[in-house]
């Protein structure tokens, strides 16, 4: 009988190094399946939190017109709903800050304001994730 050099079997088991190249690389394709159909989702969702902002500006200047019986101009701009505006229009003495601050666009840049505007009475607009003026701007007279 032999003690010396013998193995005794082990009890613990494990996995070979190619089942675990085959796990990884089943892991990488799915993710590179699901990955682009979740980055659009999001995509979407920041299109929809701006719709919804703009929506929100555009409330809050009817609450200052229906107040002040006229809208901001460009210049003015959406800071009239935050802070009491100077120059003409003059908002009249029952004018009440609408909103607490200025929101930025889910791409941290400002909401455009246009009065008169060129879709509607006024535009608000964000130029979405370029930051420039483009045919895929999301504006108020989409709405």
């Amino acid at each position: 009988m032999r003690t010396g050099n013998m193995r005794r079997p082990s009890l613990q088991k494990g996995f070979t190094l190619l089942e675990i190249i085959v796990v990884v690389t089943i892991i990488a394709i799915i993710g590179a399946i699901v990955a682009p159909n979740v980055i659009d989702k999001f995509s979407g969702v920041q299109e929809d939190v701006a719709r919804t902002e703009i929506k929100r500006i555009k409330g809050a200047l009817g609450f200052y017109k229906l107040k002040n019986f006229n809208l901001p101009s460009t210049e003015q701009g959406l800071q009239a709903l935050v802070t009491k505006p100077t120059g003409s229009p003059e908002p009249s003495s029952r004018w009440k800050q609408e909103l607490e601050s200025i929101p930025v666009d889910p791409w941290g840049n400002p909401y455009q304001y246009l009065n008169p505007g060129v879709h509607d009475d006024i535009d608000i607009m964000s130029f979405g994730p370029d930051g420039r003026k483009s045919d895929d701007d999301i504006g108020s007279w989409q709405l």
